[in-house]
């Protein structure tokens, strides 16, 4: 995969908060925008699409994700990484088309968008004709598959119609986030949106043990510098929310 760097990181280990102030887990939305300094290396998750980007973790567990379930050719990416500027000409544009209801419902504020970080990507069922706003993405068939796939490769169907009162933001079938693995599993077996992941991690560390028998502990903390070290793998993403969310993974024996 063609890795392109662009200033728009996710952090591998503890040694740099600065940069892990910016991860996977980082929430954007309406009441917290985009901080400026994100940084990401981009890769295209299909060579197919070369223009469009993802943060180079995400776009290689995507490409896995449509590998196992087969869905070459029959899933397109429509949109991934947007610079501020392409941002705002979208949200003029279809303002202008469609009117501010229609706009706020389906398209993010400029600053507010997840597709700024890198870590969000729209797909569609392959057609001739796919309307990039709002790609039909179904339930069923290969995008089924996908669905019930994404969330061990990190990915969960970011905008659901029944937490459209916590996101701000319409019903997305077509427009997944990377928070990576084990986030995405705890939060599709329990019906979380990532607004809900986090509140929840601000009340107190949640632990459990993944399907291949291993054990993670994952807290919301102020200053992971304080925490103790860990025996095991530690991965640490900035929230967003003047705070950091610090995964602990058990020693491997």
């Amino acid at each position: 995969m063609k890795t392109i760097s662009r200033l728009v990181h996710q952090p591998r280990n503890m040694g740099d908060f600065s940069a892990a102030a910016l991860g996977p887990l980082v929430l954007v939305n309406r009441q917290h925008p985009l901080q400026s300094g994100f940084s990401a290396l981009l890769t295209p998750p299909d060579e197919q699409f070369p223009h469009i980007l993802l943060e180079t973790q995400a776009a290689r567990m995507l490409a896995a994700c449509l590998q196992e379930v087969e869905a070459q050719g029959h899933i397109v990416p429509v949109s991934g990484w947007r610079s501020h500027k392409e941002q705002q000409a979208i949200w003029d544009d279809t303002l202008a088309r469609e009117g501010e209801a229609f706009t706020r419902t389906y398209v993010a504020v400029p600053g507010c968008s997840e597709h700024e970080t890198g870590l969000a990507i729209d797909l569609a069922q392959a057609a001739e004709t796919i309307d990039f706003i709002r790609p039909e993405l179904p339930y069923d068939g290969i995008c089924g598959d996908f669905r019930r796939a994404a969330s061990r490769y990190g990915f969960v169907e970011r905008y659901r119609a029944h937490k459209t009162n916590l996101t701000g933001i319409g019903a997305e079938p077509w427009h997944f986030r990377y928070v990576g693995v084990p986030h995405a599993q705890y939060m599709e077996a329990h019906d979380l949106c990532l607004e809900e992941y986090l509140a929840l991690l601000a009340d107190h560390p949640l632990t459990w043990t993944l399907q291949n028998g291993r054990r993670v502990t994952v807290r919301r903390v102020t200053d992971p510098q304080t925490l103790p070290p860990a025996d095991g793998p530690r991965q640490v993403s900035g929230d967003n929310l003047g705070g950091f969310v610090v995964t602990d993974w058990e020693a491997a024996l």
